[in-house]
């Protein structure tokens, strides 16, 4: 299945909730959603009544997560495995992998407007971590990770004006930004309480479980 290029609004509405998919547009008074809470298409407006199965909750719950973080279904399948390996909760698990990829890292550090913007930056390789370029946005940082901006990234007009936005950029406690060199840092792995996605994981994780 190829990755989704339609209007993402239409995806915030199809979950009825906000999924920040367009950046500083999600919290202005142009959000698509905030205009038309309810989900796409002719009947749209009357879906809200119908009833909907416990295996449709668990199914919305993953197709949301999946549009958060901008993964393709075969891809979400082997963080979900990876993750039902690893020590712990298999629901935080799968998510703090998905919070270590590098897309979302640099958009977690305002080096990007939004997840979409963070992939394509990374893809034209304007990022480097540990001193090395990385041009894959599925990356998984660790922990005392550096990643920069390229020194000849920073002339691009796109990376100046995120640059003049950096100042005062709330980041989560996980990571460390430094807006006047443009570096970011992962201090340690995010906690569950430390990732404002969302979403009911434990849905997830009965959803492959059946």
């Amino acid at each position: 299945m190829a990755r989704y290029i339609g209007p993402v609004c239409r995806l915030c509405r199809r979950e009825g909730v906000k999924l920040y998919l367009k950046g500083d547009r999600c919290y202005s008074d142009k959000c698509a959603f905030a205009k038309r809470a309810y989900a796409p298409g002719q009947h749209g407006q009357g879906q809200a009544r119908k009833k909907v199965s416990e295996y449709g909750v668990q199914m919305r719950e993953k197709q949301k997560v999946r549009r958060i973080y901008g993964v393709l279904e075969g891809q979400f399948r082997k963080y979900f495995e990876k993750a039902d390996r690893q020590k712990g909760v298999t629901g935080v698990n799968l998510l703090v992998l998905l919070e270590r990829r590098l897309d979302n890292v640099v958009f977690r550090l305002g080096f990007a407007n939004s997840r979409t913007q963070a992939r394509q930056l990374i893809r034209h390789g304007h990022f480097l971590v540990n001193g090395h370029r990385v041009d894959i946005p599925s990356y998984l940082v660790r922990s005392d990770e550096t990643i920069v901006v390229a020194e000849g990234s920073k002339e691009s007009p796109l990376i100046k004006e995120i640059a003049e936005n950096l100042a005062g950029k709330n980041v989560p406690a996980w990571l460390e930004m430094n807006a006047a060199d443009m570096t970011g840092k992962v201090l340690r792995l995010p906690a569950r309480e430390e990732i404002d996605a969302p979403v009911a994981e434990h849905l997830i994780v009965e959803l492959y479980s059946r």
